[in-house]
């Protein structure tokens, strides 16, 4: 175990005696030690619930025979970040957030890790730590809102944007935009359209990093406790079978996620972040590889903004799963390609 180095022999004796003051007991001693990065805050509504999920994840190491720690990550909002000074913190974060987790990884030499994101930048951060790091580990994120309604229709952010401009040009009247604003965010998760922090949720999954409905289950739903509970179990199988993260993220997943990230319609942000992923991966993907795979894969999903429909509804037409089937059937996915569940 890599947490050996500061476990055994006489020499970490001051090691062992630190972590015993952690509460730690013998038998625990011989069980690995399974990092949970938790990037909750109280700003962010995709991570406002995230002790939850951080919680059932820790219950799911505990469960398969592992000893889980909690540390912390940052996380931004791009949606309240955006049209002021802020923004300019938004993207320097993702790489932040993949040093600070190298860092404790590193630092504290944990066997294994659940990466807990769920909004922009967060998800990829995390995957550019992952795959630098190379150690077994799992995702499982927040989970998306679901849709708000205004005046009888589904509603997401975007159409609280075009609300804003048509307040400035006079055809909506500031009580209807106050109360549309209240009524956009109806539940806590990351935005319920195919946005950035979901399509790199849904990407997850494509680089088979995270169990089936990760990136689609949404964030009030019971459904995502139980994901985050056997996300943690797996965790700690992934550890006693070795398999680490670049086992999975790597030429042939990189790959498959592009593609299905043309086949959903994500967001433009997925293509400078999947580079970076795959840089950290040491499997490089060239912008002409990009455009070629653009070319040659059929868009499957039109979800907010781009369309009438929401992450809630993929996740009711059977979610990932169902998309990667469908370019399955048109050979243009990998199905080779390992997953950590198998």
């Amino acid at each position: 175990m890599r947490s050996d180095s500061i476990k055994k022999t006489p020499k970490r004796a001051s090691h062992r005696s630190l972590l015993y003051s952690l509460g730690i007991d013998k038998e625990e001693m011989n069980k690995p030690f399974i990092g949970v990065v938790n990037s909750f805050n109280e700003i962010v509504p995709g991570h406002i619930h995230l002790r939850t999920i951080a919680d059932a994840v820790k219950s799911g190491i505990r469960m398969a025979g592992g000893v889980p720690f909690e540390f912390p990550a940052i996380a931004v909002c791009d949606g309240i970040a955006m049209n002021h000074e802020g923004m300019k913190y938004s993207l320097v974060s993702r790489d932040w957030i993949a040093d600070s987790c190298e860092i404790m990884l590193q630092a504290h030499q944990f066997d294994a890790v659940v990466f807990i994101p769920s909004c922009d930048k967060v998800v990829p951060g995390m995957l550019m730590a992952a795959a630098r790091m190379d150690i077994p580990c799992a995702f499982v994120s927040g989970g998306a809102m679901l849709p708000g309604k205004f005046n009888g229709r589904n509603v997401g952010l975007s159409d609280l944007f075009e609300a804003v401009g048509k307040n400035a040009g006079g055809k909506m009247s500031d009580k209807e935009l106050e109360s549309m604003e209240q009524s956009v965010c109806m539940t806590c998760g990351s935005c319920s359209g195919m946005y950035t922090a979901n399509t790199m949720n849904c990407l997850t999954e494509a680089l088979g990093i995270a169990l089936p409905g990760n990136g689609t289950i949404p964030a009030v739903f019971a459904d995502r406790v139980r994901l985050a509970k056997q996300t943690g179990m797996l965790a700690v199988k992934l550890f006693e079978d070795n398999v680490t993260a670049r086992k999975i993220i790597n030429r042939r997943s990189i790959i498959n996620a592009f593609k299905m990230d043309m086949a959903l319609g994500g967001s433009t942000n997925s293509i400078l972040h999947l580079l970076a992923i795959s840089n950290e991966a040491q499997s490089p993907v060239s912008l002409k590889e990009v455009s070629e795979i653009s070319d040659s894969t059929p868009q499957l999903c039109k979800l907010n903004p781009a369309g009438p429909y929401y992450i809630y509804d993929l996740d009711q037409a059977g979610g990932i799963t169902s998309v990667l089937a469908e370019l399955v059937k048109g050979r243009h996915i990998d199905a080779g390609a390992a997953t950590i569940d198998g």
